[in-house]
């Protein structure tokens, strides 16, 4: 009972990373061009409409889902699972939580406390990586399940938000030991989005879990795409 309940809660934490984004604030003093640009930025969420997919393992139990998904101030998130298969534990339990409680994230009006801005975290710059981005190491100021210890990648010409990764700052609970996450971003038809997460997580007793989750969008701000990838 007590591990359904943690793992339970650990799904619904991770959905929570889906609203890191960008967000209204300024840099004091002279901090480096890239950070500034990138809190500069419009942290408005865009209207969207995208397939994603979802990927869940645990031991020897696996599980997937296709869900389609909305997002508008007006009707907030929408989902409706188009194909699933594999663990029905998994999907029911992992996969649909993690649609579910982003539901109930963006409806209660919670998403800003995983926002990064300077309210939620400090920035330093950590220079220039081989791909060109400007590396930006992140501490947070509270510990809080939604907050990641760690970094992100910014395009170093428009500060454009390109990848977090990095350890959640509180652990969900005794029984999960530590919750490491990758998040890819990409700049689509104008807006920055994210296109993929990636977590892995250490259970006691239990061992790894992962969940992967990919995005493909059809729709941004009313504008129709032909492809996203």
């Amino acid at each position: 009972m007590f591990l359904s309940s943690h793992r339970r809660r650990l799904s619904a934490m991770i959905l929570a990373l889906v609203f890191a984004t960008n967000a209204r604030a300024t840099v004091p003093n002279a901090a480096d061009q890239p950070i500034k640009k990138f809190l500069a930025q419009d942290d408005t969420q865009p209207t969207y409409r995208a397939v994603r997919r979802l990927e869940a393992e645990n031991g020897n139990r696996t599980g997937w889902m296709e869900a389609i998904t909305e997002y508008s101030p007006q009707t907030g998130f929408r989902y409706e699972i188009t194909a699933e298969g594999g663990s029905g534990y998994i999907r029911s339990k992992v996969l649909k939580a993690v649609l579910e409680g982003e539901r109930q994230v963006i409806a209660q009006g919670e998403a800003a406390r995983s926002s990064l801005d300077l309210v939620n975290y400090r920035f330093q710059a950590n220079g220039i990586d081989g791909d060109g981005h400007a590396n930006v190491l992140l501490s947070p100021r509270r510990k809080e399940l939604v907050l990641v210890s760690g970094m992100m990648a910014l395009n170093a010409t428009d500060g454009a938000l390109v990848r977090l990764e990095g350890r959640l700052a509180k652990s969900p609970s005794f029984w999960v030991k530590s919750v490491d996450i990758v998040r890819s971003y990409q700049r689509i038809d104008g807006k920055v989005v994210p296109v993929s997460l990636e977590t892995r997580a250490q259970l006691r007793f239990l061992g790894e879990a992962t969940l992967r989750m990919t995005y493909v969008y059809s729709e941004i701000d009313g504008r129709r795409l032909v492809a996203s990838r």
